[in-house]
C-alpha cells in the first residue's frame, strides 16, 4: 500500500497530500514529498492535525530549519496581545513573497491551523512559475533582463501598518534589494518576482514601472494560476516559497484566528 497519495487540486497549482503523520516522518516518503511541492508549488494535508514537535521534525526533513519563534514555531496572528510582530503581519493580506530583502529567499514554509476567525483568514496562492511560462513571447521579451526594486517600507505603508516613528525607524533599518523580474533557478525553470514589495523597475520612469509591476502581479494572480484554502483546523499547508506568491484575506485582531508556522532556509540565492 502507497504511504500517502497525491490529488491535484487545480491544474496549475495545489495538490492535496493524503497520509498519516507517522508516514510523512519517514525520510524516504517526506524527500518524495519535496519532490511534488517544487513540482506543484503548494501540498496540502486537510485536518491533518500535527504537533508542533511533529510540524518541526517533518519540516526538518524536508529542508534546514530557520531559527524562529519559540523551538521552531512562530505564531502567526495580527493579535498584538499574541505576537510583538503583530503590525508587520498585517502585510500578509498583500500579495508577497517572502525574503526580498535578502539574498537567498526562505525555501518555503508550513503553516498548521490552530484556530480559525470567522470571517476572512483564507489563503491565496499563485503559482508564478506556471504564469511565466504562460506569458506571451513579446511580454517575455518585454521584460527580459529588466530589474526590479524591492522595499520592505514600501510593503508596510501599502498595507496601511501604522507609521510610528518606532515602525518608521524598523522599516528603514531593512534596505531596499534589487532583483531580476525573472528569476532563472539553477534547475532551469523561471518565475516572475514580484509582489507588494516591488517598488520600481530600474531605469524605467516611475509610472510606467508601476503599471508593468500591477500588469505582472494581475496576470500571476488571475484564477488559473490561484489556488484559495478555506481553513479547518488541523489543517497544514506547505509552500515553495520561491515560485509561488501568497496572502491571506483580511481579518480582525479579536478573532482568534491562530496558526503556527515553521520556515526552511533559503537553498538558491536571486539570480
Amino acid at each position: 500500500m502507497m504511504a500517502f497519495q497525491a490529488i491535484a487540486l487545480t491544474d496549475d497549482v495545489g495538490t492535496e497530500i493524503r497520509a498519516d503523520i507517522a508516514s510523512l516522518l519517514k525520510p524516504e516518503v517526506a524527500a518524495e514529498i519535496r519532490r511534488i511541492l517544487i513540482e506543484r508549488g503548494v501540498l496540502v494535508f486537510k485536518k491533518l492535525a500535527i504537533s508542533d514537535e511533529d510540524q518541526v521534525a517533518f519540516a526538518g526533513l524536508l529542508g534546514k530549519l530557520r531559527s524562529e519563534g519559540e523551538k521552531g514555531i512562530f505564531k502567526i496572528t495580527v493579535n498584538p496581545a499574541e505576537n510583538a510582530q503583530a503590525d508587520y503581519l498585517k502585510g500578509s493580506f498583500l500579495w508577497h513573497m517572502d525574503g526580498t530583502h535578502d539574498d537567498v529567499p526562505v525555501f518555503a514554509s508550513l503553516l498548521s491551523g490552530r484556530s480559525l476567525s470567522k470571517v476572512g483568514g483564507q489563503t491565496w496562492f499563485a503559482n508564478s512559475y506556471a504564469a511565466y511560462e504562460a506569458l506571451p513571447q513579446e511580454t517575455k521579451d518585454r521584460i527580459a533582463g529588466l530589474r526590479v526594486v524591492h522595499s520592505f517600507v514600501t510593503s508596510m505603508r501599502r498595507a496601511g501598518v501604522a507609521r510610528t516613528p518606532e515602525n518608521e525607524a524598523h522599516w528603514a533599518s531593512i534596505g531596499d534589494k534589487t532583483h531580476n523580474l525573472v528569476w532563472t533557478h539553477e534547475n532551469g525553470r523561471k518565475s516572475l518576482v514580484i509582489g507588494c514589495h516591488a517598488q520600481e523597475v530600474v531605469g524605467m520612469d516611475l509610472d510606467e514601472g508601476a503599471a508593468l509591476i500591477e500588469e505582472l502581479i494581475a496576470w500571476t494572480t488571475q484564477p488559473r494560476f490561484t489556488y484559495c484554502h478555506e481553513w479547518d483546523v488541523g489543517d497544514m499547508l506547505i509552500w515553495d516559497n520561491t515560485g509561488v506568491l501568497h496572502r491571506a484575506e483580511p481579518y480582525s485582531a479579536d478573532s482568534g484566528r491562530m496558526m503556527h508556522r515553521t520556515t526552511l532556509q533559503g537553498e538558491e540565492a536571486f539570480a
